[in-house]
This record gives structure tokens, sequence and C-alpha cells, in this order.
């Protein structure tokens, strides 16, 4: 994890300092390019001194062109090894900083997955960290080249008179007055764009994601409210911005640059009092001219290093996530007994979601949740599967609690199929094979025909080839629960979680899946979550679940007549049944 900074440009330099010799090297060698470019400028000046004094010779001229040439091979060849090197380690940092990223996610409570917008994490992950790239390959040799050459070139002015190299710089504390007028409130009104570009861009990505709801409603993308604000807030914002600033950028980009209005009196005031020589005016009049547009140059990083800085405040917020805490020293579990003592759960500061529950689940058997919509089932569930930690209380699995269990061995334990399966977009086969990275072929097929999923898959386009799309869009919701259910299958662990695994699957292929499905998972600690209760009154044990708290507990005989929650939802059960 890396170590908390409020700082983000030193947060940069931790992230990039693995590479801190290629950067390193990078600034040498465009120091080298900057040393090498100012020779051209020396070439003009001697070679107009030259002129003045009347000399003829050309070979003379052609020797101080050579330089020149030489000067700026040299100044090209610096250059170019500078920017491949500061690319080099920039994309270094950038796989470095992506690797850092998606570790973290691992790592962090599902909670914060589920509460952070995806179309956020993923403007962070790949637009935030891709648009690094510039900035950070080009800042540290080019910010470097536009900052030595002014300052050579002021110390070479002094060498030659000081007043002119005063001179040379009159116009730009009047330019930095302008500046600062330009760049007042700067950091704030950054930030209020960067703000309103992630608004944007997650507005986007949640009005793609809901392209079928707009259409079926007949909205358009003026009429969708909330996109059409965030694209026009964001418009209105930048163009306000750039038109406060308008004048102050005029006069600065006219100002600065009229060095001659203060060398050339100067030094004519200078050379007629005998003072300065010929050579010396015109050297002066030369560099002169080269040193200002660095520091233009300079100033173009003003927004990318801002722009940095948001980013790097963007990346550094989700690797200071909070993670939930785990050893990494394996531990030794027999059974897949499982007990919640006295758990309480709320995420961050929201409502209580479970008070005082405890309970527990022998390993082997069928333990079934039921209750209202919202009353806890799916987040106990969730608790057991290591994706919280609780507030309150402890989760244990043969006595262990979860929490000293490391997070890839307690992965193992758990196989989690919920009613909203992700698959990739990849195969068939290898979306399976995600439950077990070694299964082969074979094996593959074998957990299908257990789950009853063989037939389904083979009728397919191109059968176990069959490319699912994003997020298994090429298929129904049906058929991503039946791939979902092979893939947990396929992983053999001990402890086996349904949360509504079949919600979304007819009820003809329903009741073939599950008779196969019950094969399948036979010897294996199972918690089911189900409204149709139909599927569940052979459970071992049923737990009613109401309000965060355990209403009752027992198997389905021994509920109907003891918990009228129970009673009620089998007599809606059984109503809804008769009227289908």
């Amino acid at each position: 994890m890396v170590n908390k900074n409020n700082n983000p440009m030193s947060r940069l330099m931790e992230l990039a300092a693995p590479y801190k010799n290629k950067y390193v090297l990078s600034v040498i060698l465009a120091v080298l390019g900057v040393i090498a470019g100012l020779l051209p400028f020396f070439v003009v000046s001697r070679i107009v001194v030259l002129l003045m004094e009347g000399e003829t010779a050309v070979r003379i001229y052609m020797e101080w062109c050579v330089i020149a040439a030489l000067g700026f091979l040299a100044k090209v060849l610096f250059s170019n090894l500078s920017t491949m090197v500061s690319h080099t380690a920039t994309f270094e940092t950038l796989a470095e900083i992506r690797f850092k990223l998606v570790d973290k996610l691992t790592k962090v409570p599902m909670g914060y997955m589920i509460n952070t917008p995806s179309g956020e994490l993923k403007n962070v992950l790949v637009d935030r960290v891709e648009g690094m790239e510039t900035t950070l390959a080009h800042l540290v040799p080019e910010l470097t080249a536009n900052l030595c050459i002014p300052v050579c070139i002021f110390c070479y002015l002094l060498y030659l008179d000081w007043h002119m190299a005063l001179a040379s710089l009159i116009t730009l504390p009047i330019g930095m007055l302008c500046y600062k007028g330009m760049a007042n409130g700067y950091e704030e009104k950054f930030q209020g764009l960067m703000m309103r570009v992630r608004k944007m861009s997650n507005t986007i990505v949640e009005y793609i994601g809901g392209i079928e709801v707009i259409k079926a409603f007949n909205q358009s993308a003026d009429s969708y409210e909330k996109y059409s604000y965030a694209v026009k807030d964001n418009a209105s914002y930048a163009v306000n911005w750039m038109k406060s600033v308008q004048v102050y950028k005029s006069m600065l980009f006219t100002i600065w640059p009229s060095v001659l209005v203060c060398v050339l009196p100067i030094g004519s005031m200078l050379y007629r009092n005998g003072s300065l020589s010929v050579s010396a005016f015109v050297t002066c009049i030369v560099l002169s001219l080269g040193i200002i547009t660095p520091i233009l140059n300079a100033m173009n990083f003003t927004d990318s290093i801002s722009q940095m800085k948001s980013v790097v405040g963007e990346i550094c917020s989700v690797l200071d996530e909070k993670e939930l805490e785990r050893p990494t020293k394996p531990v030794e579990i027999h059974t897949s007994n499982i007990a919640l003592e006295n758990v309480d759960f709320s995420y961050e500061e929201e409502t209580t979601l479970l008070k005082d529950v405890s309970l527990s689940i022998p390993e082997k058997t069928i333990t079934a949740f039921v209750g209202p919509s919202g009353g806890g089932k799916s987040t106990i569930t969730k608790l057991i599967a290591g994706f919280w930690d609780v507030t309150n209380g402890a989760v244990k699995i043969d006595g262990i609690d979860i929490r000293k269990i490391p997070l890839t061995q307690l992965m193992d334990q758990v196989a989690y199929i919920s009613q909203d399966n992700f698959l990739f977009d990849d195969t068939v086969l290898e979306n399976i094979r995600m439950g077990k990275s070694t299964a082969t072929d074979e094996e593959v097929y074998q957990a299908s025909k257990d789950c009853g999923c063989y037939d389904f898959i083979s009728k397919l386009e191109n059968g176990f080839q069959t490319v699912v799309g994003g997020a298994g869009g090429h298929l129904s919701g049906g058929e991503r629960q039946r791939i979902a259910i092979v893939r947990a299958v396929l992983k053999n662990s001990p402890i086996v979680i349904l949360d509504e695994a079949t919600a979304y699957i007819d009820a003809e292929n329903e009741a073939l899946i599950q008779e196969e499905m019950a094969k399948a998972i036979a010897g294996k600690t199972v918690l089911m979550i189900a409204h149709r209760l139909s599927t569940i009154i052979d459970a071992d044990k049923i737990v009613v679940v109401k309000d965060g708290q355990l209403e009752a507990q027992g198997t389905h005989n021994e509920l109907l007549h003891s918990c009228e929650l129970y009673q009620e939802m089998w007599n809606a059960h059984i109503n809804t049944k008769d009227a289908e």
C-alpha cells in the first residue's frame, strides 16, 4: 500500500520511484540538448559580427555554419534520447500504477465497489492514468530544458554586460503581473472543471448503460435531463473561465516576448558611451530573443501540472481506500462449519443493516435464507464470503475468524453465485475456466454436464467457443446465470452460496438445473437465498431474516407452525402458484 501524503506531486514521485534513474538520465540528456541548442545562437551572433567587420573568407563562415549544424544535430539527438528514455520510464510507471490500482480493488470491501460508480473507476483506471502519459513523459525533460535555456542565456549575458542582462528581463516582471491575473484562483477553477468532467463522464457511462430504458420511454439525449445538464454545465464552465482570463492572456503573450523594446535602446546607449562593444551588443540582441520563448513554453505545462495533481489525487484516493485487513500466512481449515457470533454490520455511516445476528451452520448442510426484500439475507451471505468486514462480532469458518484467514485462501473456500453474474468478453469455455484456471477442457465439459448445461452450451452458435460479448451481452440473463453456475461448480469450493442463482432461468430448465446441481454440490455446505419457497422446503435449515435480525429458524414444517411471517410468505407463494 502506498504511504499517505497530502502532496499529489510527492505521491507521484513515490509512484515513479522505481524508475527514478531513468528520469534522472532523461534530465541529463535534456540539459546536454539545451547546451548544444545554444551553439547556433552564438554562431549567429559571431557571423553577424564578422560581417560587420568586413570578413570575406568563405571558409570562416563555413566553419561557423558547421559548428551551428553540429550543435543543432546534437540538440536533436540529445532531445530525442531524453524523450525516449522518459517515455520508457513513463509507460513503466503507468503500468505500475495500474497494477497497484487493480491489486487495491481486490483488497477493498465490496461496499466500496458497489457505492462507487463503475464509470468513475473506469475513468481512473483507463482515462486518468492514460492522460498522465503526455505530461509525465514530456514534463521532466522539456520543463528542465525550457528552464535551463533562459538561465544559461542570462548567465552568459551577465558575463558580457550586466546592464544588458537586466535589460533582457525588464518585460518579465510586467508579464508576471499579467500571469498572476490570469492564474488568480486557478487551482479552484481547475478543480471545478475536473469535477464537471468527471460528472459528465459518469453520466455518459450511465446514459449508455441505460440506453435501453431511455429508448423504451422515448427519452432523447436532450430530454434526458441529467445527461443534458452535465454536458452543458461542463461546456459553459470552461467557456466562462476562458473568457475571464482572455485579456490577461493576450497581454501576457504580447508583453513578455517584446524584449527588444528594452534591449535595443539600452544597448544603443551603452554602445554610444563606449561601455559595450559591437560584438557584445550583437550577441546580446541575438541571445535575448531566446530568453523568453522557453519560459512561455514552460508555462504551457501549467495546465498539465494542475491536471496531473488532480489525476494523482484521484488515483491516490483509490490507493488510500481502507482495505480488508487479512494475514498472508495460510491457516489450517479442516471443516466448513460456519458461525456468526453477535454480528452487527453497517457500511460506513449508513443505517445498521444487521443487528446482533448469531447463527450456526453445520458443514455439509443446506441452509436457506428467506424474508422480505432488504431484510439482510444477501448481506449475511456476503459477510460469510468475506466481501465486507463485520462492524461488531465475528464470522467464523471452522472456528477461525475469517479476518484471520488470507483473502486468497478464503476465496478458495467459497463459491458465490448471485442473480447478477458477470461474464467477460471471451468464450464460454474461458468464462467457465475462470472458476479454476488450471482446469482442462474436459473438466469444463464435465462440470457443464454436472449442471445440466452441456446441451444448452453445445447448441450455441460456436458451442463452447462462442464469444459472450461485453458483460455477457450476447446471451440472455438465464444463459448467463447457467454459465455462472457451471463456473462455480468447476471451482469445487467446500462452501457454495446461491443468491437467487436461478432467478432468470425459466421454470422448465430451473427444475432440471436444480436437480443436476443437487448432485454436483452434494456433500458441500450450501447457503441459499430464494424467493420461491417451494425450492427450499427440503433444506436442512431455513432462516427467516427481517429488518437485519433473525426472525426465526428451523425446518419448513417447524416454521409453518412457529413463525407467522414464514406462514404469510408461504401462503402468498402458494396463492401465486395457484394463480399461475
